[in-house]
This record gives C-alpha cells, structure tokens and sequence, in this order.
C-alpha cells in the first residue's frame, strides 16, 4: 500500500497536479500495443502498455508511437488508450 501511494505521488510530481490550480497542458497517456490483441504467436502472454506525457495544445489527437514490445519481441505500432 506504501508503495503505491509512494507511486501515485511521485506521478503528481511528474505532471505537476496541483489542486488549486487550473488544468495544465501537460497530461499523462498510455499507449498500448497494436499487435498484442491479435497476434497470437507472442512470446508471452499480455499487453505491453507505456505511460508517457503530451501536450494537449500542440497534440489534441491521439497520439501513435513505434516502440518496442516486449510481448511481441519487436517495434510496433503503439497507440493512445483512455
């Protein structure tokens, strides 16, 4: 339990919450493999997920990475989920 609110908080530092505050333009996404939902010849079992920040004034759309997939055990295509 410790550990998880050691977590949350440092999250909250990284992004920069602050309750009396407005909204920044910082927000944390995640991006999910592409490929793990349907490829059924992985490596290993699971969904290879990154948390990462963007802007939202300069990327108001989804955003699509290539990052490598430890599930995969290749590049592929990663994209922002809610």
């Amino acid at each position: 339990m410790l550990l998880v609110v050691k977590i949350l908080l440092k999250i909250h530092y990284i992004i920069g919450i602050d309750m009396a505050k407005n909204k920044g333009t910082r927000i944390l996404i995640t991006l999910e493999c592409t490929e793990c939902r349907t490829n059924t010849n992985k490596r290993s079992d699971g969904v290879s997920r990154y948390l990462t920040q963007k802007n939202r004034r300069n990327n108001p759309q989804r955003m699509e990475l290539k990052k490598y997939c430890p599930h995969c055990n290749k590049p592929t295509i990663h994209k922002e989920i809610k």
